[in-house]
Parts: structure tokens; sequence; C-alpha cells
């Protein structure tokens, strides 16, 4: 994922509430979420080019998301795809903060990345350029290609606008769908700098992203009630921004 919006613990019908965006390359090989056999109960899209996925839950409610962390001159070559720590993670049993522990020792095997895990009990973030694991509290969260709650302003505007939502008590997957479906820049003084130049970071600074060769492949919400009901939602894209289908998963959580 490249924009992950997400409040835990802060809704009373919901313990968490997610919405997210996939940028990638058009020319990547995806398949879209479905149920995995291997590790069975996993719902996930699948990366067909580096084995693993972005984003994925089980039917146990644990689910885990990651992003890459930008920098144009990192060079890694032999790297593992980092869409295996999210499969592995749903292959195992482990707590999420002391998984993403485990994952800190062998962060070196990776291009940069930022990893969230989570389950019932907790949700835990680890960026493999700040250092330790952290547990987080409830609260709005926001991370794109950067630290966690780094204020670019895909993040910040994002967040205040799950806010708002929350407010409102407007939450629901279309109102997710329709905030990750931004498509407006950044104002040029409020663009970082990441070393891609100014005119790519116009294009990145969107919460959705379209273009030729790159943008935003898919968004995804997920919903876990305090009820125990999750609900998925999966939204594919073209290049040109259309939609391409959708995925819609409904099923309550094994205890």
């Amino acid at each position: 994922m490249c924009l992950i919006l997400f409040a835990w613990e802060v809704h009373p019908d919901y313990r968490l509430i997610l919405a997210a965006n996939r940028d990638e390359f058009h020319a990547r090989p995806t398949a879209p979420a479905g149920w995995w056999r291997t590790p069975p109960g996993v719902l996930a899209g699948s990366d067909l080019a580096g084995g693993g996925t972005w984003f994925g839950v089980d039917r146990r409610g644990r689910w885990a998301a990651v992003t890459n962390f930008r920098d144009p001159v990192q060079v890694h070559p032999g790297a593992r795809s980092r869409g295996l720590l999210v499969r592995d993670y749903l292959a195992t049993g482990t707590a999420p903060s002391a998984w993403l522990a485990e994952v800190a020792g062998q962060a070196e095997a990776y291009r940069a990345f930022n990893l969230l895990a989570g389950d019932g009990n907790e949700v835990a973030w680890f960026g493999s350029r700040d250092g330790p694991v952290r547990i987080l509290a409830p609260g709005i969260y926001g991370l794109s290609n950067a630290l966690l709650d780094t204020p670019w302003p895909k993040v910040t505007g994002g967040k205040a606008a799950l806010a708002a939502l929350l407010g409102k008590n407007a939450v629901s997957a279309e109102s997710l769908l329709a905030l990750l479906a931004d498509r407006t820049p950044a104002p040029a003084a409020e663009l970082p700098a990441t070393g891609v130049g100014r005119e790519r970071e116009r294009l990145l600074s969107s919460r959705f992203i379209r273009s030729a060769d790159y943008g935003t492949r898919c968004s995804t919400v997920l919903l876990v009630g305090v009820d125990g009901r999750a609900e998925f939602y999966e939204r594919r894209f073209a290049a040109d921004g259309s939609c391409q289908g959708e995925v819609r998963e409904s099923f309550q959580l094994l205890r």
C-alpha cells in the first residue's frame, strides 16, 4: 500500500476502520483479492511478481499491511519482496508486536519498509528506518511512504477526512472509498522532497494517483465491528482511473 488511514478503537461500532490505496506500476502482474489456500483462511490480493501481498486479513481478524519507504537512491540487489512480510505474518499465530520484533532483526533482507500488523488485541507498527516496534494507542493514524504519521499532505488531509467521517457518524464502505478517491494534488509549497523531482512529487501527492505507467491499482476498506463481524471491500482500477472490478466479503471472525 502507499496510503493507509485507520482508526483503532475510537468508534462505538467498529474496533478497526481501515482505508488504503495500493499504488504500483500498472505493468506489475496482480491477482484480485480472494481466499487463499496457503496460508489458509487469508483474504488478500496477490503480487504475482514478487509473491506475497500488500494487505491481507484472516478469519481470526489478524491483518497486516506494508508500504515502501521512498528513497530513490537505495540499492539492494537480491532483496526479498516486502509483500512476503504480510504473508508471513498471516501464516503465524504470534502477537503483532512480538512478530514485528522478529522482523526487526531481519529487516536488512528487504528494501526499506513500513509494516503494520494487528489482531483483536493490539495494533503495532515497525519502520525499518525508524527503530523500535511501537504498539499503537487508540487513535487515528496515517501512513504513506515515510514514517508513521509523517505530515505529508495526503496523510494529514486523509486523517482529517477520516476524523470528519467519524465525527458525523458517516462511516461506510462507500464513504471510505470516496475518501480514497480524491485526486487533488498538494499545493507546491506543501510537497515533500524525497528525491524524485518536483513533477513526480506533485503526481504522488494526491490520495488517488493516476498516470500511464504508475498509479492507484486498488482501494481497500476493512471494517471490524465490535460484534466480531468483518467487512472487506476491494475496488480495482485501470491506468486511466476507471473501475475494473470489485471484491466484497463479509464474515464472522473465528473465536
